[in-house]
């Protein structure tokens, strides 16, 4: 085998790693948030919110970093070891997919798309004027 196809496997190797090592991440960030978020409903006596509107929240808040992490680690993985048009159709339907998750889980969570400027934020600008 010349080095140059030797080295290129090298990388390819090292890139399926680094992507498995992030969607292990990306897995352990959505248990942590379960587990946190399960601990704060068990010991926090009241919340502003209600306890389980601020479940769901806590909730939701890890399982969208989870995703973050699971959606870079499908990104790396398709572009850099298989970058075949069908597995980049793929990795098109997942983000799709998972983009539209993530919108609805931050609806869930925040109450507001992330364009869409904080109920705080225009009140206090109207405020100022």
């Amino acid at each position: 085998m010349s080095e140059e196809y030797m080295s290129i496997e090298m990388f390819r190797n090292v890139v399926e790693q680094v992507g498995l090592v992030i969607d292990a991440a990306g897995v352990l960030v959505v248990v942590a948030g379960i587990v946190m978020a399960v601990i704060r409903l068990l010991t926090q006596n009241t919340a502003p919110l209600g306890k389980y509107k601020q479940f769901r929240q806590d909730l939701g808040r890890g399982i969208l970093l989870g995703l973050e992490f699971l959606v870079a680690a499908d990104i790396i993985r398709t572009v850099a070891v298989t970058p075949t048009l069908e597995s980049v159709l793929v990795l098109g339907l997942i983000v799709v997919i998972r983009t539209f998750l993530s919108l609805a889980l931050q609806m869930e969570v925040e109450g507001r798309l992330p364009w869409q400027a904080e109920k705080g934020r225009i009140e206090q600008a109207g405020g100022q004027k």
